[in-house]
């Protein structure tokens, strides 16, 4: 047999198993809060050097995700800002499978500007309207969708001071856009996650809402008709993981207390406002 012959062979059978090898990596889609950019992307990268897979999130306001998924778009898994829109996707018919309240965040004030104070407590003494002037508005997540607006709301509302601002705000489709116009010293304060403010190096925190002053902001993940697919349950279950709260808690989110230990979960796992 000449060297032509051997070479022909060798490639065909490399040929044959091309095809074999690029099905190999599992491909999987995470709908996730934009409030979890951060975070959710070291923790997507430390994942994919462990498996054999490849992750590709979608980062958005909850409920526009809540839309899109009970309109068909693909994803495997959703991570909601609020539980809300995971109470919507199951009444739509979506099949929500593996549910569970994943992390906590808190509702920080926030300011690029020097001019203001440096501690400014949401409740403890003036109110929020007084550090706008003339014109000018408050930052935050549309109150009408998006949870970081709803909780913005509940917050203001429970201090006395929803009637006044409610025209002043300046509403973004997404937490992370009311962030920007405050980076860009559009709005001189700004209503976001504690998480956001954190993960930015152009603002900082004046100060938190009170705990108490709205509904907990409680993050729930959850399968989205993949319980079949064993590369989707090992990933919610890793996420639940003690590797993978260790990252969401370097980011200012806390693990939920009732979020079971998961940690020893791998790829073998089988198993408020309404819109």
């Amino acid at each position: 047999m000449n060297n032509h012959v051997i070479h022909g062979a060798i490639l065909a059978t490399a040929l044959v198993w091309l095809p074999n090898l690029a099905q190999a990596t599992e491909r999987l889609h995470i709908a996730a809060a934009a409030s979890l950019t951060d975070a959710l992307n070291e923790a997507i990268d430390v994942y994919e050097t462990e498996h054999d897979v490849q992750v590709t999130p979608v980062y958005a306001s909850s409920s526009t995700l809540a839309r899109q998924i009970a309109n068909g778009s693909p994803a495997d898994l959703f991570l909601s800002a609020n539980v809300v829109w995971m109470d919507w996707l199951e009444n739509q018919g979506v099949n929500v499978q593996q549910r569970l309240d994943l992390l906590h965040n808190r509702l920080a004030l926030v300011s690029a500007r020097d001019t203001l104070p440096e501690h400014f407590t949401p409740g403890s003494g003036a109110p929020v309207v007084s550090l706008l002037q003339d014109q000018e508005r408050l930052s935050v997540g549309d109150p009408d969708h998006v949870p970081a607006g709803i909780y913005t709301q509940q917050a203001l509302e429970a201090l006395g001071e929803w009637s006044e601002l409610a025209p002043r705000l300046a509403r973004g489709n997404d937490v992370r856009a009311a962030l920007t116009l405050v980076e860009r010293q559009e709005t001189p304060v700004g209503v976001v996650y504690q998480t956001d403010a954190l993960a930015s190096g152009a603002v900082r925190i004046l100060g938190l809402f009170p705990a108490d002053s709205h509904a907990p902001i409680t993050y729930p993940i959850a399968l989205i008709d993949a319980e079949q697919k064993e590369a989707a349950v090992a990933l919610r279950a890793w996420l639940a993981s003690e590797e993978a709260l260790a990252i969401f808690t370097r980011y200012g989110f806390t693990p939920d207390d009732s979020a079971p230990d998961e940690s020893v979960a791998d790829e073998s796992v089988a198993e408020t406002k309404a819109p």
